[in-house]
Order: structure tokens, then sequence, then C-alpha cells
């Protein structure tokens, strides 16, 4: 094949790729596609929109519940986390919201359904490592004060899991020694005690479970 053949092979297929394209583009602007997808994506940030303004109505919500221990904002702020859960469930953000606002309410099993949904493969990855060690530190401290069977064993995984996330963490480090004593391992106790305490010297708790691992008789 000379270079005239070549270059008329060559044009052939490039013509052959502009006709593609054009009746790709044809068919698309005939049955409104662009415009579809374009009213689809504005929808979709308008819906963004709104649901984080709800998420944030909820939050000052709940910070006022919380600081004067009212039931009504909580349910209000419950309210809201649900409106943004409506408009954008892939977002852990407004499930970590109504957990808080339903254990601000006395309704912990109900609050951990919603910190099952945040760590859920959908919503969990819209958080940080931290953020997600948070949510495993509020979910193994509500599992504590639950009577459910094998409690403390599923919030010490929660709690594992949360140090390795967010090592700089006390109060996850504390909550962790707490297990562990609970399931009298104490030389893993006394471990995590003391990482809390580094972290954070001004713990007196920690401090004061140190002292009493040190004066048992176990580790005397």
């Amino acid at each position: 094949m000379d270079k005239t053949d070549k270059n008329s092979a060559a044009y052939d297929i490039v013509l052959q790729v502009a006709m593609v394209l054009v009746m790709v583009f044809s068919y698309l602007f005939m049955h409104d596609v662009p415009k579809k997808l374009w009213a689809k994506l504005r929808l979709q940030n308008r819906a963004d929109i709104q649901a984080k303004r709800h998420f944030v109505e909820g939050a000052q919500l709940l910070a006022r519940a919380q600081s004067s221990k009212s039931r009504a904002l909580a349910k209000e702020a419950q309210a809201q986390a649900q409106r943004a859960i409506s408009l954008d469930p892939r977002d852990a953000a407004p499930y970590i919201l109504k957990a808080l606002a339903l254990d601000l309410q006395g309704l912990r099993s109900a609050a951990l359904d919603s910190l099952d949904e945040s760590l859920s493969p959908l919503a969990a990855k819209s958080l940080s490592d931290s953020e997600r060690g948070d949510a495993l530190l509020k979910r193994a401290e509500l599992r504590l004060g639950t009577s459910q069977r094998g409690r403390v064993d599923s919030a010490l995984a929660d709690l594992e899991e949360s140090v390795k996330l967010s090592p700089g963490n006390a109060k996850a480090f504390f909550a962790l020694g707490e297990c562990y004593e609970r399931k009298k391992m104490n030389d893993d106790a006394l471990k995590a005690y003391q990482q809390a305490l580094e972290l954070e010297p001004q713990l007196p708790a920690a401090q004061q479970a140190l002292n009493r691992l040190d004066s048992s008789p176990k580790n005397n």
C-alpha cells in the first residue's frame, strides 16, 4: 500500500468516526438527553443544598437541646436530620445527628440503628477517618449503655477500630480501657488508660482507673 492509499484509508476512518458522532449527538438532542441531564444535575445540586440547610438547622437545634436538656428541641433536631436524610441518603452526617437527637430523647435502640446507617457502606464513604472513629466511639458508648447481649464484645470491636482511625482521641482510649477491664483484660486496660492520659493528662477518670487497677490484688 503506497502513501496515497494509506492517507485515503485514514481519511475514510476519520470520516466514519465523524459520521457516528454526528448520529449519536443527533439522537441525544432528538430525545432531549442533554436538557434532561442538565435538569437532573440542577435538581441534585438543589437537593444537596436543601439537605445541608436541614442538617445545619438540626445541628443548631441539637446544640440548644443539649444545653437546655430539652427533649422537644431534640425531637425537632431529629426531624431536621430526617429531612436531610431523605434528600441525601448517602451522607453519613445527618444519620449521626439523628442518632445524637434520639439518644438525648432516651431512645438508644433507635439511636443505634441510625449510627448503624451512618457506618453502612453507602454512607460511610462520606466520612473522614477521624469522623468514622468518632461515630464508632459513640456507637460503642450506646452499646455499653444498653442491655443487649454481647454488647461488650461488639463495643470492644468498635473501639479497637476507633483508636486506629482516630489515634489522638483520648476518650476512645479511655472507653477501650473500660471494655478491657470489663473483660478482665487488665494488662490491655492499663495500656489503654495510660494512652488516654498521655493524650489528655487532665483526664481524672483515666487516672482513677489506673490507680484502681494498680491497687487491685492481681496487679500487686
